[in-house]
């Protein structure tokens, strides 16, 4: 009997659980039927907020793409500071190895002046000497007259004392003709020992100027400077010596513009006509192209150019578009520089106290390219301007 009663209760208990289940199921289908768009499948998510994730996506990457830009930036930056570095590093190494090659030959140089001059001294010592007692025994004769040879013949016992009387007189006449003509001979080697001296104090004046000016002592360089102007304006020999080497180095220049030529295309080509060139520098022409008398030296010479008489520091303009041919010091042009303006035409400045572009550069009509100066082999301050076909100066003013 009770067995019977459990098995009715659970038989009862299942179909109660069956009904609810179904009337619970009917009751989500109504609130929530199948296929409504507030349907969501396990493991979906509602369109918009896919929406926000990609724009947040694309952000990303944007944000990502520029900080890639910016690093790689950033390595360049440091690469090109790193090669620049490097770039300073061996320009100083091979500055104070230039200072240091400069001041070894400065030291050379001033040694063999200092020989030159001892060598010198004695030179004009000895020639001092022999000219004395050979201008005092020409004087004593001349004032003799005639009369002296004929009493010393006159004096003569016999024939034979008379004949070689004659003879020992001329052998003194030669002998003096031959000491007048050594001492001639010793004093053109005199003078030219002089010429000697005078180029060895231009040269080392000038690698005095350059290795101040590459250790930018400008004070010391004015100095020097001025001292060289002063020597060069009172002692004539000393010029003499200036205008030779600087008549070397325009030589030497035509040779490396001809090395270096047609590295420049203009767009317009150059031929000689006014107006081509604008001048390149505020001022008069104080000496003009060509052969000239020296207004010092007093004889011919040729100016292979045009000078300019300005201050210190007057700007110099390119009077033409250009590329930098050379810039730097040359020799008796002192702090240089040469445009290379196609065609085979170049122009250059000499004696500038400052140099405004590197070689390589190109430059427009009007750039200031340097300041007038008066370094290298120069009486004052002033522009040295040339214009060159195929390294050969030609008169600049067929072109202003």
């Amino acid at each position: 009997m009770l067995a019977k009663f459990w098995k009715w209760l659970g038989l009862t208990l299942a179909c109660l659980l069956l009904m609810l289940g179904v009337k619970t199921a009917w009751a989500v289908d109504a609130v929530q039927p199948s296929g409504s768009p507030g349907t969501a499948s396990p493991g979906t998510v509602s369109p918009g907020t896919v929406e926000d994730l990609q724009n947040q996506q694309r952000q990303i990457e944007a944000d990502r793409l520029q900080i890639d830009q910016q690093q790689q930036r950033l390595q360049q930056q440091e690469k090109a500071a790193h090669q620049t570095l490097k770039n300073s590093q061996q320009q100083i190494k091979s500055t104070s190895v230039e200072i240091e090659q400069n001041q070894q030959r400065l030291q050379q140089k001033s040694q063999q002046l200092k020989l030159l001059v001892q060598a010198l001294t004695k030179a004009e010592q000895d020639y001092n000497l022999q000219q004395t007692a050979t201008v005092a025994r020409l004087r004593f004769l001349q004032r003799q007259g005639s009369s002296y040879g004929w009493a010393v013949l006159l004096q003569s016992k016999d024939l034979n004392e008379f004949l070689d009387r004659r003879q020992q007189l001329r052998r003194l006449y030669l002998a003096d003709q031959q000491i007048l003509a050594q001492l001639k001979t010793e004093a053109d080697s005199i003078a030219q020992q002089r010429r000697t001296v005078e180029t060895q104090k231009n040269e080392i004046a000038l690698l005095t100027q350059e290795l101040l000016a590459q250790k930018l002592d400008s004070q010391e360089s004015a100095k020097q400077q001025q001292d060289l102007i002063s020597r060069l304006r009172l002692d004539k020999g000393a010029l003499e010596a200036a205008e030779t080497q600087l008549a070397k180095d325009s030589d030497n220049m035509t040779i490396l513009i001809q090395r270096r030529k047609g590295i420049f295309n203009p767009s317009v080509i150059l031929k000689p006509g006014k107006g081509i060139f604008s001048q390149p520098c505020a001022g008069e022409i104080t000496s003009g192209f060509g052969y000239r008398i020296h207004p010092i030296l007093g004889y011919s010479r040729f100016h292979s150019g045009l000078d300019f008489g300005a201050d210190y520091g007057t700007p110099i303009r390119a009077p033409a578009p250009g590329k930098v041919l050379f810039a730097g010091w040359y020799g008796g042009y002192g702090q240089a520089v040469i445009l290379d303006h196609g065609n085979n035409v170049t122009t250059l400045y000499a004696h500038a106290s400052e140099i405004y572009i590197s070689e390589g550069q190109v430059v427009q009509r009007g750039t200031p390219i340097a300041a007038v100066g008066s370094t290298g082999l120069s009486t004052g301050p002033h522009l040295h301007f040339e214009v060159r076909v195929s390294g050969t100066p030609v008169d600049p003013q067929k072109y202003l």
